[in-house]
C-alpha cells in the first residue's frame, strides 16, 4: 500500500483534500514556465519561439508553441543544400498548383480540368498572372489542379518551387502529402499564397510548414496599408515603406511563430479586426508575409491576394504592384534564384 494510500486511510475524507492540495501545490512549485521567446532561430524538434513582442499587441491569451518536430526558423542550418539535378541544370521551373476542397476564390476561376497545364481561361487571372511573370523574370511555370500530378516525389523533384496558391481545406491525399514532405526534405521551395493558410487543417506538419499559422477569419475586404519591416529580403528589398492595398487581412490563430516577418498591414489604416468568427483580430502587429526555413527546405508564406485585380495585366489597384514584386521575390528566393529570408 502506498503512503499516500494510508495516509488518505488513516485521514479520512477532509484530510485527504487538504493531502491533494498539498500535493498539487507541490508539483506547481516544480514546474518551470519559461516565457516564450523571440522568433527567428533554428530548432531541431522545436517551433522556435513565440512571436516577437510589441508594446501595441495585446493578445488575450498566447497558444502553446507547438513542436512540429522538424528544424525550422530562419538559420540556413536547417536548409539541406543537397547537390540535385534541378540546381545546376540553367533553368528554374516552377508548378502552380490551385486545386481547392470547398471554397474557391474567384481569382481561380473555374475548375480546371484534370492533366498537366490545361487550357486557361481569361478568368483564370491568378494562373496567368504567375505564368505571365514567369514570361518577364525568366522562370518557367507548369499549373495544375490535378492531385496526381502530386503522386510521387520524382513528380515534384524538377522543380525549384512549387506554389501553392488559394487552395482551401482538404485538397491532398496521402500519396501527394509523403511527395510534398519529400519535396521540402530535398531542399525544394515552397510558396504559400492567400487561402493556402486555410487548407489542410488536419495536417500538422503541413501548418508547421506555414509557419505554425491557419486563417481563422477575417473581416470585410477593405483598404488599408502595407508596412514592410525587413527590407533585406529578395521579397521586399524593391518595395516602398508603406504600399496601399485592398484585402481580406486575415487573421491568424495559430500566430506565426519561429518565421521573419517581412510584411505587416498597418492595422490603424483597417479599422476594427473582428473577424466572421469572432477573432479579435491583431491589434498592433498583424503580419501578411513571412519565410523561415522548415524540415530541409524553404518556405515562404502571404496571406495577400484576395482581390482579383491585384492578378489582372494593367490593374488600377492600388498597390498591384507592388504585390506583384512581393510575389515574385518570394518564388525566386524560395526557387534558390535570389537570397532567402533575408
Amino acid at each position: 500500500m502506498s503512503l499516500r494510500t494510508m495516509l488518505g486511510k488513516s485521514l479520512g475524507g477532509a484530510g485527504q483534500v487538504v493531502l491533494g492540495l498539498a500535493i498539487l501545490a507541490a508539483l506547481l512549485a516544480g514546474l518551470h514556465l519559461a516565457p516564450a521567446t523571440s522568433g527567428g532561430t533554428a530548432s531541431s524538434g522545436a517551433a522556435g519561439g513565440g512571436p516577437p513582442s510589441s508594446a501595441g499587441r495585446q493578445d488575450p491569451y498566447q497558444d502553446k508553441i507547438a513542436d512540429y518536430g522538424v528544424c525550422r526558423g530562419t538559420d540556413p542550418a536547417c536548409y539541406n543544400d543537397w547537390d540535385l539535378p534541378r540546381t545546376s541544370d540553367g533553368r528554374v521551373r516552377v508548378l502552380v498548383f490551385t486545386a481547392t476542397g470547398v471554397s474557391r476564390h474567384a481569382h481561380l476561376g473555374p475548375l480546371l480540368p484534370a492533366g498537366m497545364n490545361p487550357p486557361l481561361t481569361s478568368a483564370h487571372v491568378a494562373q496567368n498572372a504567375v505564368v505571365r511573370w514567369g514570361q518577364e523574370y525568366g522562370f518557367e511555370v507548369d499549373w495544375t489542379e490535378d492531385v496526381r500530378q502530386l503522386d510521387a516525389p520524382a513528380k515534384l523533384a524538377p522543380y525549384d518551387a512549387v506554389v501553392f496558391l488559394s487552395n482551401s481545406r482538404t485538397m491532398l491525399d496521402d500519396a501527394s502529402q509523403t511527395a510534398l514532405l519529400q519535396y521540402v526534405r530535398s531542399g525544394g521551395g515552397f510558396v504559400a499564397v492567400h487561402n493556402t493558410l486555410g487548407a489542410m487543417y488536419h495536417w500538422p506538419w503541413f501548418q508547421g510548414l506555414l509557419g505554425g499559422a491557419n486563417f481563422y477569419d477575417h473581416g470585410p475586404h477593405r483598404d488599408g496599408q502595407v508596412l514592410t519591416v525587413d527590407r533585406r529580403d529578395a521579397s521586399t528589398k524593391d518595395l516602398p515603406r508603406r504600399w496601399d492595398f485592398r484585402d481580406e487581412w486575415y487573421n491568424l490563430e495559430p500566430f506565426p511563430t519561429g518565421v521573419r516577418f517581412l510584411a505587416e498591414v498597418d492595422t490603424g489604416t483597417i479599422g476594427s479586426g473582428t473577424g466572421f468568427n469572432g477573432h479579435p483580430g491583431h491589434a498592433g502587429e498583424h503580419p501578411v508575409s513571412w519565410c523561415q526555413y522548415y524540415d530541409g527546405g524553404r518556405a515562404w508564406v502571404t496571406s495577400l491576394g484576395h482581390d482579383p485585380a491585384a492578378w489582372t495585366e494593367d490593374s488600377t489597384l492600388p498597390g498591384a504592384d507592388s504585390f506583384k514584386t512581393h510575389v515574385v521575390g518570394g518564388i525566386l528566393s524560395a526557387a534558390g534564384e535570389r537570397p532567402f529570408c533575408r
